[in-house]
């Protein structure tokens, strides 16, 4: 449960300033060999785009860190054993990737663009949309949980907040530029059952 004040800042949390989001992809685990390569931990469901040879990325690492404020560039992404591995034209050895270790990598994207698969969004595009059920709007969406099992809406209503599963049997339809997300949770989501 949020907190008075907290609750009156939650939709307020992402606020645009430009046409532009960053977005994370990935994040730099450890090094891996002697020629400078990445143990990647993916953040993307579409790796091979975001990370595509000459694919600019911005760095996320502390202020102290000697990359702060640089960009890298992608030289290959691989696989091992079904890993990823993220080799980068501006380091060349092992002792260079020990300075990157657990940076976190960064895209700017258009605020308006799409997912490439169908029925994807990002969170930033899901947050503030009204919920209408039976045709009356019952909510707005104030996060996306990213939850072990399946992501899901977090939805203020008048009664408070309720988490609902993110799936297309309780969200048939997302019309972003209507902005609204039409729901048909199953009965006592958002309500108390009468007892039989």
């Amino acid at each position: 449960m949020l907190l008075p004040m907290a609750r009156r800042y939650a939709s307020t949390w992402w606020t645009p300033i430009s046409s532009k989001t960053t977005l994370r992809v990935g994040r730099l685990v450890k090094a891996h060999g002697l020629k400078g390569a990445f143990k990647l931990e993916l953040y993307t469901d579409s790796p091979d785009t975001r990370f595509k040879t000459g694919a600019v990325l911005n760095l996320q690492v502390p202020e102290s860190s000697p990359w702060f404020g640089k960009t890298v560039s992608v030289k290959e992404l691989r696989y091992y054993n079904a890993a990823p591995v993220l080799f980068l034209n501006e380091v060349e050895d092992r002792n260079a990737a020990d300075t990157l270790v657990k940076a976190i990598l960064l895209v700017d994207a258009d605020l308006e663009s799409l997912p490439e698969e169908p029925d994807a969004w990002y969170d930033h595009q899901l947050v503030g949309l009204k919920i209408i059920r039976d045709g009356i709007e019952i909510g707005k969406v104030v996060r996306v949980e990213h939850l072990p099992a399946q992501d899901c809406l977090a939805i203020e209503t008048a009664t408070g907040e309720v988490l609902m599963p993110f799936i297309k049997a309780f969200a048939p339809t997302v019309d972003v530029a209507k902005g609204e997300i039409t729901v048909t949770p199953p009965g006592g989501l958002f309500e108390e059952l009468p007892e039989d």
